[in-house]
């Protein structure tokens, strides 16, 4: 394929991209900083008459109604309220709660803790999606009681990483959110095709746990107070359980019954965490201020990297990028299939090196009408709106689930890492997680042959309105 001089301009721009990622400065400062830069570079090219990539000033005028649609995006209001539920819910000290009477509950098999770990790790990941919160709260909660009670390392270790990063699957997700306003395909859809392969992941970690504990039970002890499940112990249970259900059931029944819109949910879950954390008595003025403080830097930073990711973008389109993209995917001859399989093996090895909201806001705009071209034959039921970006959103969200366990930059790693006794260290950790990242594969592979566990489910929900 021969190059115009346009598209030396993209690849460079790219190439920049990674290079400076490597010299820890934020990556919004980077996306904005590389996009204006190159916007003045092709400005001068064609003023020399060496390019033709067509920006100038009403051009770049168009960023800043963008940014000002970014700001003006009430979808995006989503996002700060899940991550104030999220982080007020890890303040209320359910998880502890669930931790202990679940425990009890489960006390009589091995591989009890790890199956627990794993329970919480769901109900989290519905109730809160913050992954960095719940890595952090399982691991305080659940690594020392294991390794006390002589649990192997790996197990207890992968368990917790993994388990701890299911929020960013299982709605309501604000990887979804993102994902939603990205790609242009309905919020809902996403969330209701996520259900099925969030639960069969879960699925996965807690059958692999009992498999292990099964033919290795010297790794997973009973509890050293394990006894008799009586009345009170499921009773506890249940009290335990229930709050965060309710909210959950609240929080995403709201939004599958046409109730509320997402962003109204959004805020329904904001309210009924805070009120949870005063049920329980760990409301006050210190938490609502640590809460929103800490909500605020969450958000600021999703948000400069909106800002980054779309000056970014803006200036690689005008300079051709789409077009040498969709060339390039297109030319390799792989068919729809192995198309799309080439693109989660780049977005599963990017996710060693790159967060998932970088991968989300370059990579996923830059690709969706490649997505939408391709003759993928996916089954809408004639309900789901844009069947094609929707399963594709769903295997990069499970795509990116491993962007958390693998290294260097797994953040779930370091997030345990900083919780862990002395006696733990890093390798121990990524050794504990390499299994988990086969069954993230194997839930990958599920989703990529049975579309039908996306689609059917948003269809069915809505298919009688």
């Amino acid at each position: 394929m021969e190059l115009a001089p346009e598209n030396y301009l993209v690849i460079a721009m790219f190439v920049s991209f990674i290079a400076l990622l490597f010299t820890g400065f934020p990556v919004a400062w980077v996306l904005a900083g590389v996009g204006i830069t190159f916007a003045g570079i092709a400005w001068w090219t064609d003023d020399m008459g060496w390019t033709m990539t067509g920006l100038d000033y009403n051009t770049l005028g168009l960023l800043v109604g963008r940014i000002f649609g970014i700001m003006d995006n009430w979808v995006l209001i989503a996002l700060p309220m899940f991550i104030f539920m999220g982080l007020m819910l890890e303040k209320s000290g359910i998880a502890e709660r669930m931790m202990h009477s679940m425990q009890k509950l489960f006390g009589n098999f091995r591989g009890c803790l790890a199956v627990t770990v794993a329970l919480i790790g769901i109900i989290l990941a519905a109730s809160t999606g913050i992954i960095g919160a719940s890595v952090v709260l399982l691991g305080l909660m659940s690594v020392p009681v294991m390794l006390n009670q002589e649990y192997n390392k790996s197990l207890a270790l992968g368990t917790v990483a993994a388990s701890g990063c299911l929020g960013i699957l299982i709605p309501p997700s604000i990887m979804l959110v993102i994902m939603g306003d990205q790609l242009a395909v309905p919020i809902l859809d996403l969330f209701m095709g996520a259900v099925f392969p969030g639960l069969i992941l879960g699925a996965l970690y807690i059958a692999y746990i009992l498999i292990y504990c099964k033919i290795y039970p010297e790794k997973a002890p009973l509890s050293r107070d394990h006894g008799e499940v009586d009345l009170m112990s499921v009773l506890r249970a249940l009290v335990d359980i229930l709050p965060p259900a309710g909210l959950i059931l609240l929080v995403l029944g709201s939004i599958f019954m046409g109730i509320s819109t997402v962003t109204e949910a959004s805020g329904i879950g904001a309210l009924g965490a805070t009120l949870i954390a005063v049920i329980f008595r760990r409301f006050n003025m210190q938490v609502l201020k640590e809460v929103v403080i800490n909500t605020m830097n969450t958000a600021g930073y999703i948000f400069a990297i909106f800002v980054g990711a779309t000056i970014f973008a803006l200036v690689l389109r005008e300079c051709g990028g789409d077009e040498l993209i969709e060339a390039s995917l297109t030319g390799l001859g792989f068919g729809p299939n192995g198309l799309i399989i080439f693109v989660l093996v780049v977005v599963f090895f990017l996710g060693f090196f790159l967060d998932w909201i970088e991968i989300s806001l370059i990579i996923l705009p830059l690709l969706a009408p490649v997505i939408s071209a391709l003759d993928l034959q996916i089954n809408g039921f004639g309900v789901v709106e844009y069947p094609n970006l929707t399963w594709f959103a769903l295997l990069v969200a499970v795509t990116l689930q491993t962007s958390f366990l693998t290294p260097p930059v797994g953040f779930a790693l370091f997030y345990l890492k900083g919780v862990c006794p002395p006696n733990v260290s890093l390798v121990d950790i990524y050794r504990g997680v390499i299994p988990f990242i086969i069954l993230q594969l194997i839930a990958l592979v599920l989703v990529f042959v049975f579309p039908e566990l996306v689609t059917w489910l948003p269809a069915v929900a809505y298919g009688n309105n």
